[in-house]
């Protein structure tokens, strides 16, 4: 089980990105299931459409409507709990969205996530270990 931040999931799309093969190599090789944050769902929507086009976002779509990968929505008791990272994590800054992805992995217990975003991540203390383990 892998938790999918935005970052590798644009850059696998983007082939011009500087991470496209490292991000297309993790996520084709990663255990299943690749869980994704419904609002991270909207992040990467949003870029793929503004930044390469209408078909990229379709495939996008299309990835999640094979089951390639597993939209977790954020439940109504994790809000607060988003909410306290936001706030604790204010000066980064954090965000929701991010916020969401740490959430999910104290939710599943996963202490490995998938993502680009090495500032952030990196910094957040999670309740269910030390410390994240960020790939690629």
């Amino acid at each position: 089980m892998l938790i999918v931040d935005a970052g590798p999931l644009y850059a696998a799309a983007a082939i011009g990105d500087r991470n496209h093969d490292r991000s297309v190599a993790l996520l084709s090789a990663a255990e299943r299931p690749l869980l994704v944050p419904a609002l991270v769902v909207t992040e990467v929507s949003y870029l793929l459409a503004d930044r390469i086009g209408p078909h990229a976002e379709l495939a996008f779509a299309r990835s999640v409507a094979d089951g390639e990968l597993v939209v977790e929505p954020v439940l109504d008791s994790e809000w607060e709990r988003i909410a306290d990272l936001t706030k604790q994590y204010l000066d980064l800054p954090l965000g929701i969205v991010d916020a969401s992805v740490v959430t999910l992995a104290e939710r599943h217990h996963v202490d490995v996530i998938a993502t680009l975003d090495k500032k952030h991540f990196s910094v957040v203390r999670p309740m269910h270990t030390a410390a994240f383990t960020l790939v690629p």
